[in-house]
């Protein structure tokens, strides 16, 4: 059993895609889990605006593309392939500025090999989102055709902010939230919540909080079901659902250390006993802290968040069982089929475990460390920063095979070299742990953070954990690209010298001139040397096909 307990208290989850997660979080800490899902994702009446976007994107139109969900990522591109060829869409989608509101559409658009420009901050609502879009654009942004990919419904605040920078934007909702379709364990939800017959409500979006509201005004009782929030622990996960409990006239308790659903049930059960004791008697106790300056002036006045500090918060691995814990890593290990994919699922898998600002992943190729995964976007630094063995803080890790952890000023560590146009350089802290297969050195995992931070040992142990456990899967992925990539070369180079074949027998041209030929072309028409090659070996096949008929 974790530490952090609920003690018995009974917890209503209104969450809907990860109902079981929550469920099972939930019994871990030692609650009594009422999970009833307030909503549901349903089509639009017509998929017609989103297949307009798809011609619009092949044809070059837009400039930047803003997408909030990873669930809205995956919706569009089905709808785009009933009309449109995928791999041509996708290809045009690269050529475009691309932002992303967080991690689960980032790690979406990476799935599909679409470079993120532009991630979001947590707790990445719309305000970060629009700050990150700023900062990357400036005044650029005054020229730009902007597209914002909706999810549920739209956001008047971030759309007006957006129309006032941008030339043109467009909407493009690809799905929107609906009710349950039978209402009544959401019924039962009220009755419960005005019998006090549950302690603590966790909300986890915005819309959540709308359903159950529409629910209850149905049933004629959102004023009583106000007053008997108010005698009732209820945490949100985040400003904007702050932002909603307030338009309800609901302040909530308090908003975990980090925007997840996790962080959320793990310190929910370390304060919620307490909070629901003084909360009956009319008293609050401090146990949470008003977080102070910009970030504070987001939230309804009175909301407070759990500090950055809490010693006992545990994350993920507190929150399951050891076994749970391998099944995670695992399955998504052996869902990925490639290099990238596997780095990039491990990156937001640890991520979501440990906090931290900036994620690396390092692989071993020859005598060099390859950047190969980042937390943040760095697209022009992945598969580009090389480090040798021994060299700086990855190096050393690789070289003697231990984890470091530095808590501030690492780049004082005499262990430390800087490289030139990573922002990450200027972190303060960092933890840095080996990944290994069968006793061989694989690559190096690098976790930092901006601030002075200090990693536990179990923070520590964990990470290395990780590195234990995916290093057999990295060495995998990274043998399988080399041999794909290995005979994608060989079979390009028999389709080219194939085509000369054909260009020296028609043209009487030499070798050379036949491959210079195909050069030329290759550059005048932007094609790669194989699209040329199979440009040719198919008019000959097609020269043969006619003359054999």
């Amino acid at each position: 059993m974790a530490h952090a307990s609920f003690n018995g208290l009974r917890v209503l989850s209104l969450e809907s895609r990860r109902a079981k997660e929550v469920e099972k979080l939930i019994r871990t800490y030692g609650g009594e889990p009422i999970v009833v899902p307030a909503l549901r994702e349903v089509g639009l009446e017509s998929n017609q605006h989103v297949l307009e976007f798809a011609a619009k994107v092949l044809e070059g139109r837009y400039d930047l593309i803003i997408f909030m969900t990873g669930v809205g990522v995956r919706a569009m591109l089905d709808i785009v392939q009933t009309r449109y060829d995928r791999e041509e869409f996708l290809a045009a989608l690269r050529k475009m500025k691309i932002a992303a509101r967080g991690v689960k559409p980032g790690s979406a658009l990476r799935e599909l090999k679409v470079t993120v420009d532009v991630t979001a901050e947590e707790p990445s609502t719309w305000r970060e989102l629009l700050q990150a879009i700023d900062g990357a654009f400036g005044n650029s942004l005054a020229e730009m055709h902007v597209v914002v990919q909706e999810y549920g419904a739209s956001n008047p605040e971030l759309l007006t902010e957006l129309s006032s920078r941008s030339r043109e934007l467009t909407k493009l909702p690809v799905y929107q939230w609906a009710l349950p379709e039978d209402l009544q364990p959401l019924r039962e939800c009220v009755l419960g919540i005005l019998n006090g017959m549950v302690d603590v409500v966790l909300f986890m979006t915005a819309v959540q909080i709308i359903h159950l509201f529409r629910v209850a005004e149905q049933m004629g009782v959102p004023e009583d079901l106000r007053e008997a929030l108010r005698k009732t622990v209820v945490l949100s996960i985040g400003p904007t659902t702050s932002e909603e409990l307030a338009h309800y006239g609901i302040e909530p308790d308090f908003e975990p250390s980090r925007p997840k659903m996790g962080f959320l049930v793990n310190e929910a059960a370390q304060y919620s006993d307490r909070l629901l004791e003084k909360k009956r008697k009319g008293e609050m106790e401090a146990v949470v802290s008003q977080p102070s300056g910009a970030e504070g002036a987001k939230r309804p006045a009175g909301v407070r968040r759990v500090a950055a500090s809490t010693s006992t918060m545990a994350g993920f691995r507190d929150g399951l069982a050891e076994m749970d814990f391998l099944h995670e890593i695992s399955s998504r290990m052996a869902a990925a089929d490639s290099l990238h994919l596997v780095l990039d699922r491990i990156v937001d898998f640890i991520a979501n475990v440990i906090p931290c600002d900036s994620c690396f992943i390092y692989v071993l190729e020859g005598e060099n460390l390859m950047l190969r995964a980042s937390k943040n976007p760095h697209a022009d630094l992945i598969d580009h920063i090389r480090v040798q063995m021994g060299q700086g803080v990855t190096g050393w890790v690789a070289r003697h095979r231990q984890p470091v952890a530095i808590a501030s000023a690492a780049s004082n560590d005499p262990r430390f070299k800087a490289f030139k146009n990573i922002p990450e350089d200027h972190f303060e802290a960092m933890l840095c742990t080996p990944i290994l297969c069968a006793g061989r050195i694989v690559g190096v995992i690098n976790l930092q953070h901006r601030t002075s931070y200090h990693h536990t040992n179990e923070q520590v142990k964990l990470l290395s954990t990780l590195g234990f456990l995916v290093g057999a899967e990295i060495e995998r992925a990274r043998l399988e690209t080399e041999n794909t990539q290995l005979t994608s070369r060989l079979e390009t180079r028999k389709a080219v010298d194939r085509a000369k074949s054909v260009l020296q027998r028609d043209l009487s041209l030499s070798e050379e001139d036949a491959y210079q030929m195909m050069q030329k072309e290759s550059r005048q028409r932007r094609k790669s040397m194989r699209e040329i090659a199979d440009a040719i070996l198919l008019a000959e096949d097609l020269r043969r096909t006619r003359s054999a008929t």
